[in-house]
């Protein structure tokens, strides 16, 4: 049982599922509607997840000093759950699968698919240790799945779609400087220069707060403006994306004005707030 948790726990399958959302989502607004070609659609999704567990498996494998220090407890490799040549073994496996299924969608997803791939390999063995770079690295994968959903059903990505990945970009953004916080003990000791290292933890959580907000505010463009029709002025929309908005600036006032937040929670509830900024723009393209 301990070794089938630690599976899970390495792959993080809940955040593939919300990359699979992301490309779904994506690929509804190309298409205007729910995209006929199924097969296409399953091979897009497949490369999200692929890739996704492939990069987590190889976080944790080289990340396992720091958790280690951390006392990361969440992590399988630190429980001893399961060891190092599995997690390596699941990146030696997802990453070229993620890849093909890629090539099989369009030349242009196979691309993507590969340039995001690559970026993943030298985030997690040298560019994680470059924090300031490596948050937006991170940020950047929240975005993409959008993009890829579109143009795998289209050669022109619709406004709306780029709307939606500054968005996930954004929010991004504010969730690794929250993981910086919560890392701040390891990441010292292992001389990795983040955010909170450099400006302390108080004006981190301001930052981390400007960008939820600032995601919050773009997520009101397409009600408001008339960029896509399927949005504008959709109340089914503006309702449920304004859930999404309450949390992220319920969020935004605890972790600014509380004397000792608990940065664990309010992350775990940033990835809520994001699954149903999802849901939103999926009804908004459906309604």
């Amino acid at each position: 049982m301990g070794k089938i948790k630690g599976v899970w726990d390495l792959i993080r399958l809940d955040h593939g599922l919300m990359l699979a959302a992301a490309v779904l989502i994506g690929a509804v607004i190309a298409q205007k509607g729910i995209p006929s070609d199924f097969w296409k659609l399953t091979l897009a999704i497949l490369t999200a997840v692929f890739l996704e567990i492939s990069t987590f498996a190889l976080n944790d494998y080289f990340d396992y000093p720091i958790d280690k220090r951390n006392d990361r407890t969440d992590r399988p490799l630190v429980r001893g759950d399961i060891s190092h040549m599995t997690a390596l073994l699941v990146t030696l496996i997802f990453f070229p699968m993620g890849i093909i299924t890629a090539f099989f969608v369009n030349y242009a997803c196979f691309i993507i698919a590969l340039i995001t791939g690559l970026f993943a390999l030298s985030y997690d063995i040298k560019l994680k240790k470059i924090k300031l770079v490596s948050n937006y690295y991170i940020a950047y994968t929240m975005a993409i799945p959008f993009l890829f959903g579109g143009v795998a059903f289209s050669p022109r990505i619709p406004p709306i779609i780029w709307i939606l990945s500054s968005m996930a970009f954004l929010s991004g953004v504010g969730r690794e400087i929250l993981k910086d916080i919560m890392d701040l003990k390891g990441d010292k000791e292992g001389e990795v220069k983040s955010l909170p290292l450099y400006i302390g933890k108080q004006k981190s959580f301001i930052i981390s707060g400007i960008f939820f907000i600032s995601a919050v505010s773009i997520s009101l463009i397409p009600f408001i403006v008339n960029i896509d029709p399927s949005f504008f002025r959709n109340y089914f929309y503006l309702i449920s994306v304004s859930i999404a908005n309450i949390l992220f600036i319920w969020i935004t006032v605890s972790i600014t004005t509380r004397k000792n937040p608990r940065v664990k929670l309010f992350r775990t509830l940033t990835l809520v707030a994001m699954m149903l900024g999802l849901v939103a723009f999926l009804i908004g393209s459906l309604t």
